[in-house]
């Protein structure tokens, strides 16, 4: 009898486990590079539970074997005085060519050959349409620049684990035009250099939370390299989250690449970190032909990505009116 009734107290919490909704994602703000102190006020509203903040690689060493990591300090002091979390995100590579990510003796030194290729956008909707430069991607498949970066993660992990929240590297996308294995990019050779990124990071920080922000792998659409398969498998097993950089209901690319693999590992993740930052805001609802509401993300995000932390753009509309009282 008492075999009974433990077994039946168990098959109770199950199912009362499997009855309970989802719960919302935590919400965080994404403040790109700006100091915390710029967004003061809204760091403070009580729907909030931190923020999100670039840090160029160029910024904290600013000369080989020279780290300034005062600008993370700042902004984590500002986060405990207010009693939020600051996550960490280490940006290697840029968006606009008005911008260096990564430090001069990088781009210098001929051992590191250049440091960083262009990355490019495609404009224009007719075959062969010219592509245009729109920033640079760090040449991590090369060992010389891989060894410097990883060391920048072991000195981070030495002065902030356990004291940041979370830590994220790059996203793994990038368009960067190199189909003639240019500098001696292979596909292969820049997934391995991502994996080996993240386990150091991993490695590095063993108290707070590492993510990898995988939305795509060049080279790969829907898994045909099983690149996305095995980065999932991986994080699975060494305790490391997932996450990317855009939350759009059912994108028909992200679809064939990132999206299924966070359905199907629901529960199975350290923790699930993804944004809607001002670009997301502007997509719009095919059902609604207006953009997508916060709780049109929100619900996506919970229902079908299990998502445990949102970045949000501090322009996101929701936040522009006063937060919820008591």
């Amino acid at each position: 009898m008492k075999l009974l009734a433990t077994a039946c107290l168990v098959a109770m919490a199950i199912t009362q486990a499997r009855a309970e909704p989802p719960k919302d994602p935590t919400n965080f703000l994404f403040l790109d590079a700006d100091d915390a102190s710029d967004h003061r006020d809204l760091l403070a509203r009580p729907d909030i539970a931190g923020g999100q903040i670039i840090y160029p690689w160029r910024l904290l060493e600013p000369k080989k074997d020279h780290y300034d990591f005062s600008k993370i300090e700042r902004d984590l002091a500002l986060a405990q005085r207010l009693h939020k979390k600051l996550w960490v995100t280490i940006g290697d590579r840029t968006f606009s060519l008005r911008w260096k990510g990564v430090p001069d003796y990088v781009l210098n030194d001929p051992v590191y050959a250049g440091g960083v290729v262009l990355q490019y956008s495609y404009p224009g909707t007719e075959p062969g349409s010219n592509k245009v430069a729109n920033g640079t991607v760090t040449m991590q498949w090369l060992p010389t620049v891989r060894e410097r970066f990883q060391k920048l993660l072991r000195a981070l992990g030495a002065r902030f684990d356990g004291r940041i929240y979370g830590i994220e590297l790059g996203e793994t996308s990038m368009e960067a035009g190199l189909e003639d294995h240019e500098k001696g990019f292979t596909c292969d050779g820049y997934f391995d250099a991502e994996m080996e990124n993240i386990a150091v990071a991993r490695e590095a920080f063993r108290n707070s939370t590492v993510v990898m922000d995988a939305n795509f792998w060049p080279c790969e659409w829907n898994d045909n390299h099983h690149y996305m398969s095995r980065a999932f498998a991986f994080a699975a097993t060494h305790d490391i989250g997932m996450g990317g950089p855009d939350i759009v209901p059912y994108k028909k690319a992200q679809m064939k690449n990132s999206y299924p693999f966070l359905h199907d590992y629901r529960g199975k993740l350290k923790l699930v970190a993804m944004a809607v930052q001002e670009p997301t805001l502007e997509y719009i609802n095919p059902d609604t032909g207006k953009p997508f509401s916060k709780e049109e993300f929100l619900k996506f995000a919970r229902d079908f990505l299990g998502v445990d932390v949102i970045f949000w753009a501090y322009i996101a509309p929701w936040l522009q009116a006063p937060p919820p009282g008591p």
